[in-house]
């Protein structure tokens, strides 16, 4: 019990910068490997609780990585020579155990404050930077003050520092392999369950279903001004944008009076028989039947996009083995144009849809974007319900308003809220919206005609 409490005082010292009492420490091969083994299972833990869900292990790391802990030797030994007995080997066990005594508790307090703190670390790439170079840089700190006040002369004292500091070096440009990685093996099995079947028979169902879809809208009602509908959603890997499109579609009928004109495209395996898939020309002919429906004065086609977007403004599209080709602003906008739509209202559910704003400026359209031109949205991944611009814009104040304007002002706020509070590393989204001056007063009208209707 005494040499425990001697190492963990001459421990508990160094890792304070206060010179320890090395007198009666003593340290066996033995067990400088079970203290750098510990150390080494400890990084092993701490990647894996970085991996959520399955992961594999990759062994082969624990081959690399150790120049790092031969520099740190050599300095242990450089600063023992001649002054200590057995002083390398002590020097080197203090080494080991100013790092546990570091990183342990810091590591501890970010997994607790990551896992069960309701708000989690603060948001941004500082908060996260702060925690990995903090320990690094107390441990380093520490462990050169330990080795330099043991070493017998000053230019001793300098080479333990340099060398220390190659130590360092190496452990930051020349890092081990990840001993974990995601194990992919269940998503890819469920892609492939996901994957379309093409034969005969879905192509046969597919063109009816086209057909009839569009044979189904019911045209304008004279006097009313009506609202149609389509929701677009060209990529089916990801569950969240099937969802959306179900979302956004249900709420324009149940709040925009837009029963039976509205329509759904979607790119998904389950519904390739029964919806139309969302691909360019789909989208081209709803909006031409549309066209053909609505009257042009007074009606609004909406049009919602949920999907992938690069940086290019190009909607992503994917419905493997079939080629979908990406949809473009300009594409839409040429579409709309095509077809006579004179008051349109658009919303884009993607990232970096705020490029999406000059292409399809005009007085006649409102524009809403999950993002602007520079930045990701958030919430399009596998594990998402909804995408926050989706749950907050759609699921949300839109149940409170029927204005799009102050719904998306609201919604604004709270993404900015849980984008901070699900540590969003690239910014804040900033979602944008353009309001053409012409449609202003006919989304006016729309909104007194739904909330009067509603009472």
């Amino acid at each position: 019990m005494n040499t425990f409490r001697r190492w963990a005082a001459a421990a508990v010292r160094s890792v304070f910068f206060r010179k320890p009492s090395l007198e009666g420490l003593r340290i066996g091969p033995l067990g400088l490997v079970l203290l750098a083994g510990l150390l080494l299972a400890t990084s092993v833990v701490v990647q894996r609780l970085h991996i959520p869900g399955p992961a594999l292990f990759y062994w082969q790391s624990l081959g690399g990585g150790w120049l790092g802990t031969v520099l740190f030797i050599l300095a242990c030994w450089m600063a023992a020579r001649g002054t200590l007995q057995d002083g390398a080997s002590v020097l080197l066990a203090l080494v080991c155990l100013v790092q546990m005594l570091i990183s342990w508790p810091l590591w501890g307090a970010y997994f607790v404050a990551e896992r069960w703190l309701p708000d989690g670390l603060p948001a941004g790439a500082g908060a996260m930077q702060y925690l990995l170079w903090v320990p690094m840089g107390w441990t380093t700190l520490a462990n050169v003050v330990l080795l330099a006040r043991h070493a017998e002369r000053g230019t001793t004292r300098a080479g333990v520092v340099l060398v220390v500091a190659a130590a360092v070096a190496v452990s930051l440009y020349l890092p081990r392999s990840g001993f974990w990685y995601p194990d992919m093996s269940a998503a890819a099995d469920e892609l492939e369950d996901k994957r379309l079947q093409l034969s005969q028979e879905v192509l046969e169902a597919q063109s009816a279903s086209v057909v009839s879809t569009l044979q189904a809208l019911q045209p304008q009602r004279p006097g009313v001004a009506d609202v149609y509908a389509i929701t677009f959603a060209p990529y089916a890997g990801e569950e969240v944008f099937r969802r959306e499109s179900r979302l956004v579609s249900q709420l324009m009928q149940e709040r925009f009076d837009a029963q039976g004109r509205t329509l759904s495209l979607i790119n998904h395996a389950e519904t390739a028989r029964e919806l139309p898939w969302a691909t360019g020309l789909n989208l081209r002919r709803a909006i031409q039947q549309v066209a053909s429906l609505m009257d042009r004065e007074e009606d609004i086609l909406f049009i919602h996009l949920t999907s992938h977007g690069a940086r290019d403004g190009r909607l992503a599209a994917q419905f493997d083995p079939l080629e979908v080709d990406e949809l473009t602003p300009e594409k839409l906008r040429a579409w709309l144009d095509e077809a006579g739509v004179r008051w349109r209202v658009l919303s884009i559910s993607a990232c970096y849809s705020g490029s999406w704003l000059p292409a399809l400026a005009d007085p006649g359209t409102l524009t809403m974007t999950a993002a602007d031109a520079t930045h990701t949205s958030y919430g399009c991944g596998r594990g998402s319900e909804l995408t926050y611009f989706g749950r907050a814009m759609y699921a949300e104040q839109l149940r409170k308003t029927r204005s799009f304007e102050a719904a998306h002002a609201a919604a604004r706020e709270v993404i900015d809220q849980r984008e901070k509070a699900a540590r969003k590393t690239d910014g804040y989204s900033n979602p944008q919206i353009q309001m053409g001056e012409a449609i202003r007063p006919r989304l006016a009208e729309l909104e007194k005609r739904l909330d009067a209707a509603a009472q």
